[in-house]
């Protein structure tokens, strides 16, 4: 597996490192071993997977307050999409800036989203399918949203948006109190 470093503390793209033949290849997405000797989350509860059906959907961008706040490893499986991460954590020197990667079927990239950010992502095809794995189950009581759009988070988004849910499109403009920002003081 091959880590690099975002421009985000603590986050990475993770590229697979290949080992092939005339017949394919063969490389791993997880390996605790690997994960452990970047200093990144090595325990995962639960393997998500979503389909998007529209080109321009938005899904995000979302995080849970600790205690249940979660460690993702986010990877398209179908399609394309624009994958965005956004650093919530008051004490880092990357706060409330924001990345973002295209992760596709054909590159194989993972992002690697740490405790203390917000995600989302754009589809760039139809039908586009991710795959991740979420260190902590979901708590709906703990969760919350940022706008996708929000003015005082300049997210770059490489289309339109053309599908989002109510509940993503209600989120309120950026108010550490109500996102719980203060929350994710020391969280890494």
């Amino acid at each position: 597996m091959i880590f690099e470093p975002t421009p985000l503390s603590g986050a990475f793209t993770i590229g697979l490192e290949r080992r092939g033949d005339d017949r394919g290849f063969f490389g791993r997405v997880f390996c605790t071993e690997e994960f452990a000797a970047q200093g990144v989350e090595t325990r995962f509860v639960q393997i998500n997977n979503s389909l998007t059906q529209v080109r321009g959907t938005v899904r995000g961008m979302h995080y849970q307050l600790p205690p249940a706040a979660e460690v993702k490893v986010v990877r398209c499986i179908r399609g394309s999409l624009y994958d965005v991460i956004l650093d919530l954590r008051p004490d880092s020197p990357t706060y409330l800036r924001s990345f973002g990667a295209e992760l596709t079927a054909e590159n194989r990239v993972m992002m690697y989203v740490p405790r203390g950010f917000a995600h989302g992502f754009m589809t760039l095809e139809d039908d586009t399918e991710a795959l991740y794995l979420v260190s902590h189950a979901y708590a709906p009581q703990a969760e919350r949203g940022l706008r996708f759009d929000d003015p005082a988070l300049s997210i770059f988004w490489p289309l339109p948006a053309t599908e989002l849910s109510p509940k993503d499109r209600a989120w309120p403009d950026f108010d550490p109190a109500f996102h719980g920002a203060e929350q994710f003081v020391g969280q890494s």
